[in-house]
């Protein structure tokens, strides 16, 4: 037996229910229509769907049925408005129709949830921050001001990390792999930037990097993207010398343009001993 016919028949089943419960759960009134005769069946009728859809009625009860019809991206996004879908079941259509889930494009101020703030400061040993939407840091703990330094000092741009790589000599003096680093860091920037295209503020930095940057101005034509990777990163710090880190990138649930970045410390250059050391000198918590 063909197994990709198998999971195809399963995922069609699958949306017909899909659809089937979410259409029940609507009334005519909540949709905005006249209430009309009777119902013999809970929630609204197939032919209402459509209507507010704006597709057939006999191709929508094709679809409730299970036959294989195979609706756009733009069908699906009509049927998610009609039948009220909030994000995660929006998501949960397009992938029962096998189709890549539209993005969320968030704007406005970002915040960073109250549990996650509160996992930074628990996080005493390993060096971590929040990246927001345009790779802004938005929070982070001691661990990460001892090795990278005190980020509340930094506003605006400044506190953006790819300013601190292409534009901040301080901060770039730190990577000891720059060469590596940034070529990377840029390309994964990439990878995120497309899904805000023409945002003012990521249109702003990228023009601020191109001006101030030749590594950068060289670079961004070249279009290269790649996806977020972990790894291990070499510090020179001022105060304790060289530092070598792992590092990774972790999704934060319910905030798809946030990440939690997180350094471990490795036994290499007496990095665990020397993180230890720097954060007794800032003093107490």
């Amino acid at each position: 037996m063909d197994t990709r016919l198998v999971l195809d028949d399963t995922r069609r089943r699958d949306l017909a229910a899909f659809l089937r419960s979410r259409r029940e759960r609507l009334t005519p009134k909540s949709v905005g229509l006249a209430p009309g005769a009777r119902r013999r069946t809970p929630g609204l009728r197939r032919e209402e769907v459509a209507l507010l859809a704006g597709v057939g009625s006999t191709w929508y009860t094709w679809l409730e049925q299970g036959r294989d019809v195979r609706p756009s991206a733009e069908v699906l996004s009509a049927l998610a408005k009609a039948l009220q879908l909030d994000p995660a079941e929006q998501r949960h259509l397009f992938l029962l129709s096998d189709r890549p889930a539209p993005e969320l494009r968030r704007s406005g101020p970002e915040i960073v949830p109250d549990s996650i703030l509160r996992m930074l400061d628990s996080m005493g040993g390993q060096p971590a921050y929040v990246l927001g939407r345009r790779w802004d840091i938005l929070a982070w703990n001691r661990a990460a001001v001892a090795v990278f330094g005190d980020y509340s000092r930094l506003g605006g741009d400044a506190r953006n990390t790819m300013h601190m790589i292409f534009v901040d000599a301080d901060h770039r003096r730190k990577i000891v792999d720059w060469d590596l680093l940034a070529p990377a860091s840029l390309a994964m920037f990439r990878a995120d930037s497309v899904r805000h295209a023409g945002d003012p503020d990521f249109e702003r930095l990228i023009a601020l990097l191109t001006a101030h940057s030749a590594e950068f101005r060289a670079w961004w034509p070249r279009h290269e993207v790649q996806r977020p990777l972990g790894g291990v990163k070499r510090i020179d710090h001022p105060k304790a010398g060289r530092m070598v880190f792992e590092y990774t990138s972790l999704a934060i649930a319910d905030q798809p343009d946030m990440k939690l970045v997180v350094y471990t410390p490795l036994e290499d250059e007496r990095s665990i001993r020397k993180l230890d050391r720097l954060l007794k000198a800032l003093g107490p918590v």
